[in-house]
């Protein structure tokens, strides 16, 4: 039995250095824009049952409880929440925020799918057109959004209509209309770095329409979306997961002792 407790202890130790590994990358985004915060989920293993429950006794009455010996635990999923982080006021005229369950369209160029994202930090390009801020890749926004090039003034309103101010004229003219996509399980999206979502078929397929429509949400000009990293909260998971795993290491020592010495036993 000693060496299933070795087993155990170790699929512990390895369980805690992934939740480690979800942890440091929460930290390690605290400051990224839009960032969804990652929780890993654990699931025990198979067991051995000695004795299952309502087994009869030798009376012929049945028992309440079984003998099962547990082997340990493991990774079920790392969940990210979703949940709406906290707006930081930029007065920058593209920085974009989204108050609901929405996510922007950019194309990506490498693929030319149409990938997603809850970061609005845009920018305008050599062409005018609208464009996800990047230093390496020019991903432009979609539906394409062209700014011209004498606008003195870019207006983008909570429902997402995007009118600009042209010298000689005393009122906005509309350029665009901004979509948001929506899906009916955001967890199940694929994470592709650089604050991107495609979708699989566990998110399903995206369902496009206006800000403020079918609860997609508002959109909120100057303004960023903060991740939503608890530092304090994932501070304390450290503190518990560095415990687990230590003490998951101390049953790894104390079952290797015992081993040793009941081998030593037999020898005499």
């Amino acid at each position: 039995m000693t060496v299933q407790a070795l087993y155990s202890a170790a699929t512990g130790m390895t369980s805690m250095e992934t939740k480690l590994d979800v942890i440091a990358n929460n930290l390690a985004n605290m400051e990224t824009t839009a960032f969804k915060v990652d929780r890993a989920n654990f699931e025990d293993l198979f067991y051995n049952h000695e004795v299952y429950p309502g087994a009869q006794d030798t009376s012929g009455q049945y028992t309440p409880n079984g003998i099962a010996i547990g082997y340990g635990s493991r990774v079920s999923s790392v969940q990210t929440n979703f949940v709406q982080g906290a707006f930081r006021q930029t007065g920058e005229a593209l920085d974009l925020a989204i108050e609901g369950r929405g996510f922007f369209q950019v194309l990506d160029p490498s693929s030319g799918e149409t990938v997603y994202t809850r970061a609005g930090n845009f920018s305008i390009n050599a062409n005018g057109e609208i464009a996800m801020g990047s230093a390496s890749t020019g991903r432009l926004l979609e539906p394409s959004i062209t700014i011209p090039e004498d606008a003195t003034n870019i207006s983008i309103s909570a429902e997402g209509i995007v009118s600009v101010k042209q010298p000689g004229s005393t009122e906005l003219s509309q350029v665009g209309q901004i979509e948001l996509a929506q899906f009916i399980n955001p967890e199940g999206l694929l994470k592709m770095g650089e604050n991107l979502y495609s979708e699989t078929d566990a998110s399903g397929t995206a369902t496009l329409g206006n800000p403020g429509q079918d609860g997609a949400g508002m959109i909120r000009q100057n303004a960023l979306e903060a991740s939503n990293v608890q530092p304090v909260k994932e501070l304390i998971d450290l503190i518990t997961t560095q415990r687990a795993f230590e003490l998951n290491s101390k049953v790894i020592q104390t079952g290797d002792e015992i081993l040793q010495t009941v081998t030593n036993l037999k020898r005499f």
